[in-house]
């Protein structure tokens, strides 16, 4: 469970103020895996790197229950002057769990070969993603903070990593964000909508995704305002006269086709 105290954030940026979290007061349920969704440049990857930790509120505070992992696909958890398998005893010892067991763990769920005992300033992007995602399933969190990555690599390995994920969500919950909504339907099963630095909760997944759309003036959005302004039509347009029914002819029969 994660609880939002009052919880401001904002930015200085070229001398005017940019408010991303406005004094929120809201309690995510533990158990559920959530989408978190908003237009670009809502504040997303700054809610998360909060809920991580890895940024603090201007105001208020933040309340974890359980064990939160760091927001997986981004590289906040490693440093680029370590080598992969320093980065591995490096955060086994902030989480208090065995190294050994995790660096034999993600040296094998990497598939770095070599690279896993070289700095990771030499490492492409693809390479950072696998270890940062290796390092997280290796370790049991409560809450996985998903930021756009799933699984990176060839087919292979990204089955390996959804079947490893989906493992970890039968006992674990996520808070995803991912602009692919197959992915956020096939994980998810509630959503919280944010919009100008206001956070909603929903357990339907689908109207979450409505409202979003409707923010981001998507297909359900406009489709949405046809109708409206169909039915605004239809109202401020005069009823016609019904038709007066014609007299039937003395000798008209009906007819049934058997």
């Amino acid at each position: 469970m994660i609880e939002f105290q009052n919880v401001s954030k904002s930015f200085n940026i070229r001398g005017h103020r940019k408010v991303v979290i406005d004094h929120l007061n809201e309690t995510l349920p533990f158990g559920k895996s959530l989408a978190l969704l908003g237009r670009n440049g809502a504040g997303k990857s700054t809610l998360l790197e909060m809920i991580a930790g890895t940024i603090r509120p201007t105001t208020g505070r933040i309340v974890r229950y359980g064990r939160v992992s760091w927001p997986v696909g981004g590289s906040g958890a490693i440093h680029r002057d370590l080598t992969g398998a320093q980065n591995v005893r490096f955060v086994s010892r902030i989480y208090g769990v065995d190294s050994a067991e995790l660096e034999d763990f993600v040296r094998e769920f990497s598939e770095l070969g070599k690279h896993f005992n070289m700095p990771m300033r030499t490492y492409s992007s693809g390479m950072k993603s696998r270890l940062s995602f290796g390092i997280s399933m290796g370790i049991p969190f409560d809450t996985y903070l998903i930021d756009e990555v799933t699984a990176v690599g060839d087919k292979s390995f990204k089955d390996k990593a959804r079947a490893y994920f989906n493992e970890r969500l039968k006992n674990a919950s996520a808070i995803m964000v991912s602009h692919d909504l197959r992915t956020l339907r096939h994980y998810c099963n509630a959503a919280v909508v944010l919009e100008k630095g206001r956070l909603s909760y929903f357990e339907d997944l689908d109207e979450a995704i409505a409202l979003h759309e409707e923010h981001m003036g998507g297909p359900r959005a406009r489709r949405r305002a046809a109708r409206r302004a169909t039915a605004a039509q239809d109202r401020d347009e005069p009823d016609e006269p019904a038709p007066r029914p014609r007299r039937k002819a003395a000798n008209s029969r009906q007819t049934v086709d058997e």
